[in-house]
């Protein structure tokens, strides 16, 4: 039996949900023992120092860390978060599922995560632009376009991947739009990167709903959290036709059973960042929403927000988990018991925006770029495809469909590495 001696280093809510997740995959296909740490636990995490200046002179050193789960099926690929509550337990949480999600549809990446203790909105452009440079900086011996490739994630956007891209290239001596994907289209960007995820979500919103025999157009939405991923998973829904009912983001929520005007919540939070005193409908709470009667329900801000007791009041009819783990363990154990709630698990439903990553880094490699239509179709098809392999796995196993997403991303990492042996 296979021995690790792993230190606190990791010990997060997240990372021990991620570990119980796993040991329940690998119990399921009988992983070997000689095989298990090696796939579970993270491959290298860098943790750094970053000071920088401020715009008053003072200098503030922040906390930043960059966690490669696998190396073993190419280079390592996921997200910069920049967030308050940022863990080097919840980064190495992250590149874990990262790693399972990359495998099960099919790409040549290993799972990556990194992040910083900082609220973003607390900076000035220039200080989040020094910040951003000097992550990159700390993190120059470790990555590349062969071994490691950021994305942006929580707090960062296009504009922090063009100033991590530039720093990178700075200290090469050429331009390398392939260090990071996110990007300015004007650098390197691929067309449709940005609505990536949530046009993902929705597609496979949309596929799932056709296989419960429900209309689209006749569906209702709540989408808890209204970033990048919230946002853009509602302006796609609505274009197919269904209603959003409500959104919310940090600072609480907007229902309207009526439908929101998205496209009129999208342009309030450019201006005010925020959807606070939004006009489109009544205030509600993200709790309130999450328990709202709607046909389905999209989580997509922070992990572990459906608990066992939200699971207990949920009205949906399918869950569509566009933010990384948000079901608890245990509220798992509750939606298994009901049965009446169809599950997309996060490593397939957020599935693209890396894989849209993954086009942009191979644009980059034959500087020859796609127009958006091209991106759509190619991402929509890798989905199906990846969806139509959990279906299968699901019924061959009678497993949830949690456990057979996870189970083919865990078992081809797992195969890759018995494959490749153990380096002396």
């Amino acid at each position: 039996m296979s021995k690790v001696i792993i230190s606190s280093l990791y010990d997060s809510d997240e990372f021990k949900m991620a570990c119980r997740q796993f040991d329940q995959a690998a119990d399921a296909i009988n992983l070997p023992e000689e095989i298990r740490d090696r796939t579970k636990y993270p491959r290298r995490c860098v943790a750094f120092a970053l000071p920088i200046k401020r715009d008053d002179g003072s200098v503030t050193v922040f906390e930043g860390y960059r966690v490669q789960h696998n190396l073993s099926t190419g280079p390592s690929k996921g997200g910069i978060r920049f967030h308050q509550h940022v863990s080097i337990g919840e980064v190495s949480a992250l590149a874990m599922w990262m790693s399972w999600k990359c495998s099960l549809v099919g790409l040549p990446y290993g799972g990556a995560k990194g992040g910083v203790i900082v609220n973003p909105d607390h900076l000035s452009e220039k200080e989040l632009e020094r910040l951003s440079r000097r992550y990159m900086q700390e993190l120059l011996p470790f990555i590349g376009p062969d071994v490691d490739v950021p994305a942006p994630d929580m707090g960062t956007n296009e504009k922090v991947m063009g100033w991590m891209m530039d720093t990178y290239s700075n200290h090469v001596g050429h331009i390398v739009p392939g260090i990071v994907t996110g990007k300015p289209i004007s650098l390197g960007g691929s067309q449709g990167r940005r609505e990536a995820t949530g046009a993902g979500v929705a597609h496979l919103v949309k596929r799932y709903l056709e296989d419960m025999k429900i209309s689209v157009n006749k569906a209702t939405v709540a989408i808890q959290g209204f970033g990048n991923v919230g946002s853009e998973t509602a302006l796609a829904l609505a274009n197919y036709g269904a209603k959003i009912i409500a959104i919310s983001d940090w600072t609480g929520g907007i229902y309207n059973a009526k439908g929101i005007d998205v496209q009129k919540a999208v342009k309030y939070v450019q201006y005010q960042r925020v959807l606070k005193d939004f006009d489109g409908g009544e205030a509600i709470s993200n709790e309130d929403l999450l328990t709202l009667k709607c046909t389905v329900l999209v989580p997509a801000a922070l992990q572990r927000v459906i608990t066992p007791g939200i699971a207990a009041k949920l009205q949906c009819k399918l869950l569509a988990e566009a933010a990384n783990g948000p079901t608890t363990n245990q509220a798992d154990k509750v939606l298994d018991k009901r049965g009446d709630i169809e599950v997309i698990p996060d490593v397939l439903c957020n599935a693209g925006g890396v894989i849209v990553s993954y086009f942009e880094w191979l644009q980059n490699r034959a500087n020859y770029y796609w127009e958006r239509d091209e991106v759509m179709t190619k991402l929509f098809k890798i989905l199906d495809k990846a969806k139509d392999s959990v279906e299968a796995q699901k019924r061959k196993f009678k497993f949830s469909r949690r456990l057979a997403a996870q189970t083919l991303g865990i078992e081809r990492v797992a195969s890759a590495k018995q494959s490749r042996g153990l380096f002396p």
